[in-house]
């Protein structure tokens, strides 16, 4: 099972916390060819983000290498996310194909209430 991006290489996901969470790290399993991701770009404490909002500077962009054994952490600049109550995530682009898949996220760090 995977998401796959509509009619471009874009996709954005925005997942909300029961907490606060400091995120330490973050995993994306994709296929080995064009249609991983190669870049992610994070975004805090923007509930409901749209594509629109992308323009905006990023916390902190990661250029990926493709991953499909979902091996690869990316540490975040911690002192960033700190106290995270909302995660965005934006793919613009990936290693070439028209759509971008990802079969999985894993996020590392810790929550509290």
């Amino acid at each position: 099972q995977f998401v796959e991006s509509d009619d471009d290489e874009e996709l954005l996901f925005n997942i909300p916390f029961t907490g606060s969470v400091k995120l330490k790290g973050v995993l994306v399993m994709g296929e080995d060819d064009g249609t991983h991701p190669a870049e992610m770009r994070l975004f805090r404490n923007i509930p409901h983000m749209s594509f629109d909002d992308t323009a905006r500077e990023a916390e902190q962009t990661f250029s990926l290498n493709r991953d499909p054994l979902g091996e690869l952490e990316y540490p975040t600049k911690i002192a960033r996310f700190s106290n995270v109550h909302h995660l965005s995530m934006h793919f613009p682009k990936n290693f070439g194909a028209e759509t971008t898949k990802i079969f999985y996220i894993g996020l590392k760090g810790e929550w509290t209430e």
